[in-house]
C-alpha cells in the first residue's frame, strides 16, 4: 500500500523547531520533503546540541527522511534554483524572520500568482500583520506572552514549559493545515494561503485557563504538578520515596477514593471535601490526609488500590524510565534510523494508519542531496561547479 503523501513534493526553507517538525511528519507520511538550507552550515539547529551521536538532538527529532540542499537563496543563481524547485513543488512552507520572505520573493501572493494550485504555509512568530508583525518570537517569549509561564510553577517561582510547546503546537497546526489544504486541492483543485502563528497557537492551548479567568475574575493558581482546578489531582509520595500521581475526575471516584485508598469513606462527606470546589479550596488540608497514607503504604500497594478504586495513576518517570517505557516496547513502537553518526532510536508517528509503515528515512547530512537535486533541475557539471565557486550551494 503506498503512504498516503506519497507523489507530493515539499520545499521548505526553514529552521529551529516549528516548520521542521510540521514537515517531518509529512515526510512520514510519504511526501518528498526538500529542505533548503544555508550553505555556510546549514540549519542553525543542527549546532544546539551534540548528543545525538554527535548531532543535535533536536535537529535528528525534526528532520528525518527529508533531502538536504544548500542554497544561498540571497544570490540571484541561489534564487533561480529555488524558483526551480518551487515550480515542481505541490507544497512551500517557511518560517523565516520578519520580512525576509518578502525579500527573498518567497511570498504566498508572488508564488501562487505563478502558481495557483500551490499550498503555501507561512510560520510566523505574532502573525504577518498587526503590531507586532515585525517582532522575533522564540519558544519562551511566547510562552510569557501568552501567559503560560505565569501558570506553570509553583506558588514561589514560575517556570517554563519543558519542551518546546509553542514551536510544537505551530509545527501541529501548519502540518493539520497543510493536509486539509491538499484535500481541498484534491475535490477543487485550487491551492492555497495559509499562515500559522506560534502566538496563536499556544493561545488556542490556553483555552482553558483563559475561559476560566475571564468568568471567574481570577486566573487558576500556580500549584507545581497539581492540579490548577481539580483536586484531588496530583503527586504524592509512597513509603518507598516513589512519586506516584493520582487523578480524581468525578464525585463517585472521590467516594471510591476515599473507601478504598484511605479506608475511611466518612471523608468523602467532610463538608471541606465534600464537592470539588470545596477541595480545591481546602487543598493543603486534603493534601495532608492523603500524604498520611501514603506515608503508611509501599508503592505496589498504592498503586493496587487507586487502580481497585478505578482513580486514574501513574509514577512520575524519568526521561529514562519512559525511554524503557513497557508500554512502549509491548506495543513496537521503537524503530531505526540512519544519520550521518550513526544509526538512531526513534518512535514511531503517533498515528498508526492500517497495514502502513511510515516513511522512516535517514537524518540527512548537511547539503547531502545538493548535487542530486541541481542535476534533477536540469543543472550541468559545469553550472554545479559555477554554483560551488561562487558559495552558492
Amino acid at each position: 500500500m503506498t503512504l498516503p503523501l506519497e507523489g507530493i513534493t515539499v520545499v521548505s526553507v526553514e529552521q529551529a523547531v516549528a516548520a521542521p517538525y510540521a514537515t517531518r511528519q509529512l515526510a512520514d507520511l510519504g511526501a518528498r520533503v526538500i529542505k533548503v538550507e544555508r550553505p555556510d552550515g546549514g540549519d542553525f539547529a543542527r549546532r544546539y546540541d551534540q548528543a545525538a551521536r554527535g548531532q543535535s538532538s533536536y535537529f535528528v527529532w525534526l528532520n528525518r527522511s527529508k533531502e538536504s540542499i544548500t542554497l544561498d537563496v540571497k544570490q540571484p543563481e541561489g534564487a533561480e534554483v529555488l524558483d526551480d524547485l518551487i515550480a515542481r513543488a505541490d507544497v512551500v512552507v517557511h518560517n523565516l524572520g520578519p520580512g525576509a520572505a518578502d525579500r527573498l520573493g518567497i511570498t504566498a501572493e508572488r508564488l501562487r500568482a505563478k502558481h495557483p494550485e500551490l499550498v503555501h504555509c507561512t510560520i510566523s512568530g505574532y502573525g504577518t500583520t498587526g503590531p507586532w508583525a515585525d517582532r522575533k518570537a522564540y519558544d519562551l517569549l511566547v510562552q510569557c506572552e501568552t501567559g503560560l509561564v505565569s501558570l506553570t510553577g509553583t506558588d514561589e517561582d514560575m517556570v517554563k514549559v519543558g519542551i518546546s510547546v509553542a514551536d510544537i503546537a505551530a509545527g501541529m497546526y501548519a502540518y493539520s493545515g497543510i493536509l486539509a489544504a491538499l484535500l481541498r486541492r484534491a475535490t477543487t483543485g485550487e491551492g492555497s494561503t495559509l499562515e500559522v502563528s506560534l502566538f496563536e497557537a499556544l493561545a488556542e492551548w490556553m483555552g482553558q485557563p483563559a475561559f476560566y479567568t475571564r468568568y471567574s475574575g481570577s486566573a487558576p493558581k500556580r500549584v507545581g504538578a497539581q492540579h490548577a482546578t481539580i483536586a484531588p489531582y496530583g503527586p504524592y509520595t509512597t513509603r518507598d520515596e516513589d512519586v506516584v500521581v493520582l487523578a480524581v475526575q468525578n464525585e463517585r471516584e472521590w467516594v471510591s477514593l476515599c473507601r478504598i485508598l484511605l479506608e475511611d469513606p466518612d471523608i468523602a462527606r467532610d463538608p471541606r471535601f465534600a464537592t470539588n470546589s470545596a477541595r480545591v479550596a481546602h487543598r493543603d488540608e486534603l493534601n495532608a490526609v492523603i500524604q498520611r497514607k501514603f506515608d503508611k503504604l509501599d508503592t505496589d500497594t498504592v498503586i493496587q488500590r487507586l487502580s481497585e478504586a478505578r482513580v486514574a495513576n501513574g509514577r512520575v518517570n524519568t526521561v529514562q524510565d519512559f525511554l524503557e517505557h513497557p508500554v512502549l516496547a509491548a506495543r513496537d513502537r521503537w524503530r531505526s534510523v540512519p544519520s550521518p553518526g550513526g544509526d538512531l532510536a526513534v518512535l514511531r508517528p503517533p498515528v498508526d494508519i492500517d497495514g502502513l509503515e511510515p516513511a522512516l528515512g535517514p537524518v540527512p547530512a548537511v547539503g547531502e542531496h545538493t548535487e542530486a537535486i541541481l542535476r534533477e533541475l536540469g543543472r550541468t557539471d559545469e553550472d554545479i561547479d559555477a554554483l560551488r565557486a561562487a558559495d552558492t550551494v
